[in-house]
């Protein structure tokens, strides 16, 4: 990795206040046969909650105590991507969900890594990702991700609501790690019981940030890259009305597009 000139790729303000790396080309891990790079800076400085959430509207992504934004020159799949939450409307498809999940109450808590949520993580990993690059994970690399954020971030962690007369032991069901920003809630990862699958967890916990922006009157839910044509990140445009960033500025996506 060098650093680099970044003008073409990063608002002028931000390269006069930090330093940009581009990373060597390596296989991407969402479209094969193809190379990818990223533009990277590091959000361990002053000021990083409002370099975050700038970087963010900007079409980064935070991963521990990194902004990132892919630089391929011959390819733009990978899109950023975020709810218009007072446009998105709870369709019949997004209520069954909800109604789904129902029985799921869920608790903000402060970012700090416990080791129910690793061993939730690691049973996520080995089902859904097998032989995927963070399946070799230990707990203080999960800790790393959890511990180490340098801006607003919270757990959510998901479990049985409780009620009279119902047995339960209180297991945690699914975990999302969220950056809390001025304009929005950024997920970063979110992870769950694997045989919740059937019951559209992952979707479940994207709907329940809309609910919870909009107690919180906050405008956006962030939800990462898109990237159309992969299995991994292709399901984030069901998720319409959606605006994406196409280098300059955010724009509804275009039925077209996907």
């Amino acid at each position: 990795m060098k650093e680099t000139d970044t003008k073409e790729i990063i608002p002028a303000d931000f390269v006069r206040r930090m330093k940009f790396y581009l990373t060597s080309p390596q296989p991407c891990p969402y479209l094969p046969g193809r190379m990818e790079r990223k533009v990277f800076a590091n959000l361990a400085v002053e000021g990083a909650v409002n370099l975050n959430d700038s970087l963010t509207r900007s079409g980064f992504r935070r991963s521990q105590t990194i902004a990132y934004r892919p630089a391929c020159k011959a390819c733009g799949a990978c899109r950023s991507v975020r709810i218009d939450v007072a446009k998105f409307e709870m369709s019949r498809r997004w209520r069954r969900v909800l109604a789904r999940n129902a029985v799921l109450e869920r608790e903000a808590t402060p970012a700090r890594a416990t080791r129910e949520q690793f061993r939730l993580l690691k049973r996520y990993l080995e089902d859904r990702h097998p032989g995927g690059g963070m399946t070799d994970m230990e707990i203080r690399d999960y800790a790393g991700m959890v511990d180490a954020s340098p801006v607003r971030t919270a757990v959510f962690e998901y479990r049985n609501r409780l009620e009279p007369g119902v047995t339960d032991d209180g297991a945690l069901q699914a975990t999302a790690l969220t950056d809390v920003l001025r304009d929005g809630l950024s997920m970063v990862y979110s992870f769950y019981r694997p045989e919740l699958a059937a019951r559209s967890i992952g979707s479940f916990m994207v709907l329940d940030h809309v609910r919870l922006a909009m107690e919180l009157d906050l405008p956006y839910v962030y939800l990462g890259y898109w990237v159309r044509g992969s299995d991994k990140m292709g399901y984030k445009a069901d998720f319409t009305p959606l605006e994406v960033f196409d280098g300059e500025e955010w724009r509804p996506l275009r039925d077209e597009e996907i």
